[in-house]
């Protein structure tokens, strides 16, 4: 009895609750998205569409080829005929019909002594300091014995030497001419030019010419306006041939440093910034602009040493001796070189002088120091036999220390008045 009231008592206040419950408000605000679900399963590959159309033909490659120089001048005449009367394109030259080559400013003698021109293929240079001849099997001429004489050397009116024969690795047999990387233009390792057994490599132009600064230069011949040739004026581009070895070292030999290192002597010094074309255009040389009464460089020292061309210790040398006869004596020695007279026939690009130092190479004479030498400098003139007083070492030391330095200006006292 009591459990029934009870449970009847319970169900009356549920009917209250119900009957006091209100209506039901509007939806609230829609919560943050949850996280992404996992990916469902792939779908099945779909059939492969229709291939695409067909592209356009597309255009084979043809790499350059060597046309020669005188395709090159068809366009640029100007500047060919400057060239060519440069030293450049005489590094090596053909003998034709038993012929001698012609260049612009000397004339070849006869061939060494038991040889006529029939018997000669090729002359190595000849142009302005000496000739070298190769026989008919591509070998250089270099004499039966220790006394040949097969290299002839040109008159310097400098040096006031030459015009003579002097001997080229005298007595030795069968010499190859194997100069071509730095002598000829397209130059091949492979193979022996018009099949001589005594000529290393292949070319095709004896000789330093366009298309050996440039590149090949068929494409460009064929379509001027859309392919450009090579341009570059890095002074590395030039040391590819006017160096001899490391180029931290300047080779020497005779008391001289040896020919074609301008390379190795710019790199001792501050000049190795400089590109060889800021003072040189390399479609001219130095003796077709000497010979024309031109400048030699397309700049002058003084356009950036104008302080030192300001001031000279030794007013004796001023407006009589060029800047180039003391920074640029002839250390190097290509044909010719008087030692008593410190002066070879080529001049050195090394420019700094070290007013201490007397002597220009290392002891055993092998390699020439990063400066010049007063040896150089100075007794090149100041010998006994030049156009200066002879000096002694002290004497030139203390000339040369502080030469282009002006002295300190003098401040005078500023009086006072007696109070």
């Amino acid at each position: 009895m009591k459990k029934i009231f009870l449970i009847t008592l319970i169900l009356i206040a549920a009917l209250i609750l119900v009957g006091c419950q209100g209506a039901e408000g509007p939806a609230g605000p829609a919560g943050a998205d949850g996280a992404q679900g996992p990916p469902g399963p792939a779908g099945a590959d779909g059939d492969q569409g229709p291939p695409g159309p067909a592209g356009a033909d597309g255009v084979s490659y043809q790499p350059p080829s060597y046309v020669g120089s005188e395709t090159c001048a068809e366009c640029h005449e100007e500047t060919y005929d400057v060239f060519m009367q440069s030293g450049h394109p005489y590094k090596l030259n053909k003998v034709v019909d038993g012929q001698p080559p012609e260049y612009p400013f000397t004339t070849l003698p006869d061939p060494p002594e038991g040889y006529t021109w029939d018997d000669i293929s090729y002359v190595i240079g000849g142009y302005n300091w000496k000739a070298r001849f190769i026989d008919l099997n591509g070998y250089i001429i270099t004499g039966a014995d220790e006394n040949a004489t097969t290299q002839y050397n040109f008159f310097n009116p400098v040096l006031d030497m030459g015009n003579n024969w002097v001997g080229y690795h005298a007595g030795e047999v069968e010499k190859p001419y194997d100069c071509g990387t730095c002598h000829t233009t397209g130059y091949n390792p492979e193979g022996n030019q018009d099949g001589l057994p005594g000529l290393v490599g292949t070319w095709t132009e004896g000789g330093i010419y366009c298309e050996e600064c440039h590149g090949a230069g068929s494409l460009h011949a064929e379509n001027p306006q859309v392919v450009d040739m090579k341009v570059d004026r890095d002074a590395e581009a030039c040391g590819d041939c006017h160096i001899r070895g490391a180029v931290e070292e300047v080779d020497a030999k005779g008391g001289f440093i040896k020919h074609h290192e301008q390379y190795e002597e710019l790199f001792q010094s501050k000049h190795i910034t400089l590109d060889c074309v800021t003072c040189h255009d390399p479609h001219t040389g130095v003796i077709q602009l000497r010979k024309a009464g031109l400048p030699t460089t397309r700049t002058d020292c003084e356009d950036c040493h104008f302080d030192e061309a300001n001031f000279q210790a030794n007013v004796e040398h001023e407006g009589r001796v060029e800047c180039i006869e003391c920074h640029m004596p002839r250390i190097a020695k290509s044909a010719l070189g008087n030692a008593e007279m410190f002066s070879g026939d080529i001049r050195t690009h090394l420019m700094a002088i070290e007013p201490s130092q007397v002597g220009q190479f290392t002891e055993d004479g092998k390699f020439s120091l990063s400066q010049i030498s007063l040896d150089f400098a100075c007794r090149s003139c100041h010998n006994d036999n030049g156009a200066a007083k002879v000096k002694t070492d002290e004497e030139l030391i203390d000339m040369a220390t502080g030469y282009h330095t002006p002295p300190a200006p003098v401040v005078e006292a500023a009086e006072t008045e007696a109070p």
